[in-house]
């Protein structure tokens, strides 16, 4: 991997189209550079085209892969570190974690957790603070923002509003 920055989602098992079509869409969003997940459940859901939702509205999955893997650890180089996303006793809180450069976010499934062979891999093992736990895309959506907003690359003003808004927003602020 010859980029000095790069970021994945893997997906244990994930069994709604419409939490992968949100989390496709957050993977946009933040620039992640590809999707994984394991288990069958997503496409067996995901070919019953009634049962799917439209929730990658920026159209994520023409620029990102989304890919069927046996195992998500797998899936990356070595160089790239493996953090766990659940809720599970001695996780770091989010607020507290350093992001690593390369990285592989894994999240557990809408009904389940990450296996316990899974997190003893793990280089470190975060949770969002929550009462509560919170929607697998949603929580995509957080982690991903919590890695923009702590990184040096992080870009804000008037350039990044007109480059992400929506076609139909020309709405400014009076100064």
């Amino acid at each position: 991997m010859s980029s000095e920055r790069y970021s994945a989602i893997g997906l244990v098992n994930p069994k709604s189209p419409t939490n992968v079509g949100g989390v496709m869409r957050a993977a946009g969003c933040y620039e992640a550079d590809d999707v994984f997940y394991t288990g069958r459940r997503y496409p067996l859901a995901a070919s019953n085209g009634n049962s799917q939702y439209n929730t990658d509205t920026q159209a994520a999955s023409e620029t990102i892969a989304l890919t069927g893997v046996e195992s998500l650890i797998d899936s990356v180089e070595v160089d790239v570190s493996i953090v766990c996303v659940d809720l599970v006793e001695g996780a770091i809180p989010l607020p507290d974690f350093q992001h690593p450069q390369k990285v592989l976010y894994i999240f557990g499934p809408e009904d389940g957790t990450i296996s316990q062979q899974v997190i003893n891999r793990a280089d470190a093992v975060v949770y969002v603070p929550t009462v509560g736990c919170m929607n697998l895309a949603a929580s995509v959506n957080v982690l991903l923002y919590d890695r923009l907003a702590k990184s040096d690359l992080s870009i804000a003003g008037d350039d990044l509003i007109r480059n992400s808004r929506d076609n139909n927003n020309r709405v400014k602020v009076k100064r």
